[in-house]
């Protein structure tokens, strides 16, 4: 039998890790001299890198639609805090540092958040959409991830997915954080708005970068190891030059070996290899 961690042992040591923990964080902040991005412009800049859109309300199997509502409101907090922001060359953007605390004083209802491979309500939960949003914006262009956090399970069934499995991020508040930093030579921008039942994002630039990126998700399928199914793929980021269309670079950066956390039943039989 796997011995327990420390902070699993009561709640009240698991608060008070998760306390030492966010404390840890803010005195890295104060020490680091990471320069942090904060200034907003209302007007968009002139040169669209990449847009996506992802569907807030999913039917998740198993999960109370009460929930996803709620996650639609805590979006539209932490949306609010983050449209317009312009990140400077040399500086980070923080997903934390921008929402702040997303607590009930301020607003956030609860949604669904998964700790310890297990799912609970709690307030903020779902805001893992607009960091995986940003973090899907920011694959498709030459900025420079600084801090991720990948789920390691998967943890639902596809529903009308439009992006390669496993190139999400968690976040909790504030120490398993999103960064990327502007390694590049000029102002970068980030648009992210909800209408209707949609959540939308946009990268955008001053002039095009020299290439454009794109995602590949190969070799995917799933298959059962011992007890439990797992779901492989290769993701790959592929440079190509604007001008002769030609891939110039090719980089793996997502090799897939995740549990399958729902019932196997809902996998695909057409998707499953020996």
């Amino acid at each position: 039998m796997a011995r327990k961690l420390f902070c699993e042992l009561h709640p009240a040591f698991y608060h008070a890790s998760v306390a030492k923990e966010r404390g840890k964080r803010h005195v890295q902040n104060l020490r680091r001299r990471t320069l942090l991005a904060t200034e907003r412009r209302e007007a968009p800049l002139p040169n669209l890198v990449k847009g996506h859109t992802s569907l807030i309300l999913r039917k998740l199997h198993n999960v109370d639609m009460r929930l996803q509502e709620n996650k639609k409101v805590n979006l539209a907090l932490a949306v609010a805090r983050i449209n317009g922001l312009v990140i400077h060359p040399g500086e980070t953007f923080s997903f934390w540092y921008l929402v702040g605390k997303p607590s009930r004083r301020r607003g956030y209802k609860d949604g669904l958040v998964i700790a310890s491979d297990a799912f609970r309500a709690d307030a903020g939960g779902g805001l893992c959409q607009l960091a995986n949003m940003i973090h899907y914006l920011v694959l498709n262009s030459p900025l420079e991830v600084t801090e991720l956090h990948h789920h390691s399970d998967a943890l639902f069934p596809d529903d009308r997915r439009r992006v390669p499995f496993g190139t999400g991020t968690s976040v909790f508040y504030n120490y398993v954080d999103y960064r990327f930093r502007n390694n590049s030579d000029q102002d970068v921008q980030l648009l992210v708005w909800i209408q209707d039942d949609m959540l939308y994002g946009e990268l955008r630039s001053e002039v095009p970068f020299p290439h454009r990126y794109k995602l590949s998700e190969e070799n995917h399928h799933f298959r059962k190891e011992g007890g439990s199914y797992y779901r492989i793929s290769q993701v790959y980021k592929i440079a190509v030059n604007r001008q002769t269309r030609k891939e110039m670079q090719r980089w793996l950066i997502l090799d897939n070996h995740s549990r399958v956390m729902y019932d196997p039943s809902l996998i695909p039989p057409e998707e499953i290899r020996p």
